[in-house]
């Protein structure tokens, strides 16, 4: 085993904060705004989920590069009086009018209006919000209003994205907000979002016809026509977000939930059943053998995503074929221990095809008092979306477009009203439930991370640190992150990249070599450089303890209380 600097918090590996302990609730989110109002809820009486919609608004303010109302995302809740997980979709739709044809020959852009798609993100918080919530969508906004009317004092990280959000110059509606006198908010300057706070007070009024029938659909439709976008008010009025079971599958005896198509949760399932096979263990922990070996499955489960993964609406996903152990065992007989697959030798694998049943990110998690649980990933797509402000309604549209394949022969190829693929995985895993019992075991771990399609790869690589080698929460999220790039895999246009392994510099020499001598392309990236910003809360069933960390990577923070 490769030695490691522990830190001054690390006991296995390297962490440099302490976890959080707490009985009550713990928070773990983007910003330290946002998690502490989540607490904030929690401690007056409010339900994780009211938890959990009050640092979703926090964030929109406070890391407004990351997710926002114009926006989408997955939301899994665990209520524990019914041992029950389900998932909100909240991911819109490609608009009508948004046809093959309308972006051929040019393509989809990066930035601006023809690279929006309909928001779902708010219908998401509502809607679990209104069935679970104990406090009223006042009192749960009221957080995030008063960051965006007096002010959030601009972090180092936020800066340095809004001075590389080079749109925001273009935009009149988007200027005035993050480039004030023309020139981009700078560390420690207060970022006003009044705006926006006027659209939450609306939303608090109104409750979401505000949104999507109301005032920000109109101003979204006229927008859209001034600058030929696809999006109208329609879109808007018609959508509807969509309550759905989890995916699932075992690891180690214990059951871990995904969210279904059209997210990549799959993926991470897949991922997980093939490295069961291998006992990673015993090869030890960031040795270059058991990254080799999670690697390798990684380039598995990617090829499946690729071949068969879309919106269940428009093409039949074969998820509990792709999920079967028999279906891993088959598929791992492709994974050489001392040799890395070659670029674009890694072809999809042919699961017996289920029958079709009509069906830059942030994340944060949650855990009340009574147990309950949220994950919630929700995002703009790139940093700042779309850049472009809607109107005077200070809601950042998203630039989810530019995630469609515009090859009709794709199965995630662009069609009007269909749901593109998605990264966004939100995870939960639970001990084995009692003999006979019917639903999961009890809670064990709640986590995820943004980073497109670094995400399933970071969680592959926190499940297995918690439950092989017995890391904590800090430990997790702060040792060193790999991440492997897949021709032509990317889910962002134009879908290619070059094949690599990133490796943070933080892996010792031997761990790094180990890798090269098995062939992996690898690539060294700055000591803390890997994408995405992880979350963790472990809960122990004994004791009831919740324990939190947050990815010092970005401005994460966990709280508890």
């Amino acid at each position: 085993m490769a030695a490691f600097n522990l830190g001054p918090h690390g006991r296995r590996s390297e962490a440099h904060r302490p976890v959080v302990m707490g009985r009550h609730g713990v928070v773990c989110a983007g910003h330290h705004a946002a998690a502490l109002a989540g607490v904030t809820t929690l401690q007056r009486g409010g339900d994780a989920v009211d938890a959990a919609v009050a640092v979703a608004a926090a964030l929109n303010v406070a890391e407004p590069n990351m997710s926002g109302i114009g926006g989408d995302g997955f939301i899994t809740l665990y209520r524990r009086a019914a041992n029950r997980v389900e998932v909100v979709n909240a991911t819109g739709p490609a608009p009508a009018l948004a046809t093959l044809e309308r972006y051929l020959p040019d393509g989809i852009p990066m930035k601006g209006i023809r690279s929006a798609s309909v928001p779902g993100l708010l219908d998401g918080w509502l809607e679990a919000q209104g069935r679970y919530g104990r406090l009223s969508l006042r009192t749960v906004f009221e957080p995030a209003i008063d960051l965006a009317d007096n002010g959030l004092p601009v972090s180092h990280k936020l800066a340095g994205a809004i001075a590389g959000e080079a749109m925001f110059g273009e935009f009149a509606t988007s200027q005035p907000i993050f480039w004030p006198e023309g020139r981009p908010a700078a560390a420690g300057n207060l970022l006003f979002q009044r705006e926006l706070a006027r659209t939450f007070r609306g939303l608090a009024d109104h409750g979401r016809d505000y949104f999507y029938r109301g005032p920000v659909a109109r101003a979204v439709d006229a927008l859209s026509r001034e600058h030929g976008g696809a999006l109208r008010y329609e879109d808007f009025a018609g959508y509807q977000c969509r309550w759905q079971d989890p995916i699932q599958t075992t690891y180690r005896g214990r059951t871990v939930f995904e969210s279904p198509p059209n997210s990549s949760g799959h993926v991470l399932l897949q991922e997980l059943n093939l490295v069961e096979g291998f006992d990673l263990a015993s090869l030890g922990w960031l040795s270059a053998e058991a990254i080799h070996m999670m690697v390798e499955a990684k380039k598995l489960a990617f090829a499946d995503r690729e071949r068969y993964l879309a919106d269940p609406d428009f093409v039949a996903v074969p998820v509990d074929a792709l999920l079967s152990k028999r279906y891993a065992a088959e598929r791992r007989r492709a994974i050489d221990p001392e040799r890395a697959a070659p670029p674009n030798s890694v072809a999809a694998g042919t699961p017996v095809r289920a029958q079709r049943v009509p069906e830059d990110t942030t994340c944060f998690v949650v855990v009340d008092g009574d147990g309950n649980a949220v994950c919630q990933l929700q995002s703009l797509q790139t940093g700042f979306g779309s850049a472009l402000v809607a109107g005077n309604t200070g809601v950042l549209l998203n630039n989810r477009m530019t995630y469609w394949h515009l090859d009709p022969d794709h199965p995630d190829c662009l069609a009007p009203g269909k749901r593109v693929r998605h990264t966004m995985n939100t995870a939960m895993v639970f001990d084995a439930p009692p003999a006979g019992s019917p639903g999961p075991g009890p809670l064990l771990l709640v986590l995820g991370t943004p980073g497109a399609d670094t995400q399933v790869q970071t969680n592959l690589q926190m499940i297995t640190a918690a439950l092989d080698f017995g890391l904590d929460p800090s430990e997790a999220v702060e040792a060193p992150r790999w991440r492997h790039l897949q021709n032509p895999t990317e889910s962002t246009v134009p879908h290619t990249c070059r094949d690599a392994l990133t490796l943070e510099a933080r892996f010792p020499t031997e761990v790094r070599e180990g890798l090269v001598e098995r062939r992996h392309p690898v690539q060294v990236i700055g000591p803390w450089a890997a994408t995405g910003s992880a979350m963790v809360i472990r809960h122990d069933p004994g004791t009831g303890v919740l324990y939190g960390a947050a990815d010092p990577r970005r401005d994460g923070h966990a709280l508890a209380w």
